[in-house]
């Protein structure tokens, strides 16, 4: 489409040296308890040797691993009764044997999402900090949120940060707060509106913790002498697993963005989290912080869920409800429109919609928005990140299939003041792959989750062929001068 759209050398590639270390569970409690009692038997002055060894050969790969290895020990002892009084020692050598690395990023990183980073400062003159999230993905196909952080120069040359090699997850906090008006709300959504979850959220106050909500649940559940109907069980358990897919998690403020990594910690997300959208929100008080739509996938159903963040250290994912909220590829406006939330969808797979809220939690409506016209897209198009803000009106990037099911990267703009109004559209993809990104994991692929206007140009990373992620930068003018 374009004749100055410049494709950038860096090229971010998978890494297998990028390891996380994760729970090992060996199976049932029979036979962990079978493990612990082998380890048992080992004589305590073989303990510290074997520790040693363990300590040595893998303390280069984490940070503070004999804390981690006496953190797993007690998960594991929390959920078993054969432990026993063991030496500090031993505790670590057990725990250790409970754990194991995971390849973040072996089978690819791709599928990236770029905003203004929140702290500018020390910054070049027109230039810019930047974070970018990238979708990992590793053994088993799971797929977690991992970062990067660069400068893109007044010039727009782009400069990635070199990732750090002690990769961590963040800390669940143990007792979030939840707003009752909200949370009953998201429960009548679901169905969960009886007598009993009624007696539930009146034993709990306008703002209320996961503890007191479980000593509400026990209460109710044990009201009667002879227990409470199945009916009533399935409930609790169904507001118990609400509580708990809303949730927080907590970065240490040491850690570089590239060590944090968000890993599937929800039912909803046990099989990965899928191309996030992140984008830098503009709040009614005229502060910013960061939302991220993202595909939750379970292994057979995949749900749109919602991150926010306002520092990247500190990240509340939320459930999204409602009819509207379904299927993948939501991506939020960058601030309200006329005092409410827009989010592009496509719900009907092969289009793309837009719908509005006051409430980002909820999502009841939709308006199509554009069918596949051209060839390139016929077999589907949707959003390709959040819209971006110009005085034209607002630019989305969107990506179309076509033949040999090969994925390009169009544009389209929406009118500023009624964005379900299209303006135009490109004829011709923007980015298509070429001879140097069309192999890998999923051939024929070029795909982005979100770009940044700087100084007249877009900034575009995009995912090659669902293995690893490059860069292009074009005059926006161009692209607007090329719609029809």
């Amino acid at each position: 489409m374009s004749r100055h759209l410049k494709r950038i050398a860096t090229v971010l590639k998978p890494d297998q040296t990028r390891v996380l270390l994760r729970p090992f569970d060996p199976g049932d409690s029979q036979r962990t308890c079978g493990i612990i009692a082998r380890i048992k038997e080992i004589p305590e002055h073989e303990v510290g040797r074997l520790l040693n060894e363990v300590a040595a050969e893998f303390s280069q790969r984490h940070s503070a691993i004999q804390v981690t290895f006496l953190e797993r020990y007690k998960q594991v002892c929390d959920q078993l009764v054969c432990v026993d009084d063991f030496s500090e020692q031993r505790k670590l050598l057990i725990g250790s044997f409970f754990l194991a690395e995971y390849s973040l990023e072996s089978a690819a990183l791709f599928n990236p999402s770029i905003v203004q980073h929140p702290d500018q400062t020390g910054v070049p003159e027109g230039a810019v900090r930047f974070v970018l999230s990238l979708r990992a993905t590793g053994e088993g196909h799971i797929s977690s949120i991992t970062f990067r952080t660069g400068i893109i120069s007044a010039n727009c040359e782009i400069e990635i940060d070199e990732p750090t090699g002690f990769l961590n997850e963040p800390h669940q906090l143990p007792n979030p707060s939840y707003e009752q008006s909200l949370f009953a709300q998201k429960l009548e959504e679901l169905g969960l509106n009886s007598e009993f979850t009624r007696r539930v959220l009146q034993r709990l106050s306008e703002w209320f913790t996961l503890d007191e909500l479980r000593l509400s649940l026990t209460a109710e559940q044990f009201r009667w002498p002879d227990g409470n109907a199945s009916i009533e069980m399935a409930t609790a358990q169904g507001i118990w697993l609400l509580a708990r897919s809303n949730h927080e998690v907590k970065f240490q403020a040491d850690q570089a963005y590239s060590d944090r990594i968000l890993f599937p910690a929800t039912p909803s997300q046990r099989n990965g989290i899928e191309d996030a959208r992140f984008v830098r929100f503009l709040n009614d008080d005229g502060s910013h912080h960061y939302y991220a739509t993202f595909t939750a996938y379970d292994g057979k159903v995949v749900m749109p869920e919602l991150v926010e963040t306002a520092d990247f250290l500190d990240f509340r994912f939320l459930t999204l409800n409602g009819p509207a909220a379904e299927n993948k590829g939501m991506a939020l406006f960058p601030r309200k429109i006329d005092g409410q939330y827009a989010m592009l969808s496509r719900q009907g797979n092969e289009d793309i919609s837009i719908m509005f809220s006051k409430n980002v939690h909820f999502w009841f409506e939709r308006k199509l928005l554009l069918i596949p016209r051209f060839p390139w897209e016929m077999i589907q198009i949707g959003n390709c990140g959040s819209p971006i803000e110009t005085d034209d009106g607002w630019l989305v990037l969107s990506h179309g299939v076509g033949p040999m099911r090969k994925y390009c990267i169009g544009a389209f703009l929406l009118d500023r003041d009624d964005p379900t109004k299209v303006l135009g559209r490109l004829r011709e993809p923007l980015i298509k792959p070429n001879s140097d990104e069309r192999e890998g994991y999923v051939p024929n692929v070029v795909y982005t989750c979100g770009a940044m206007l700087h100084n007249g140009a877009l900034v575009i990373p995009y995912g090659m062929a669902d293995h690893a992620t490059g860069f292009a930068t074009v005059p926006l003018a161009e692209v607007l001068a090329a719609m029809e």
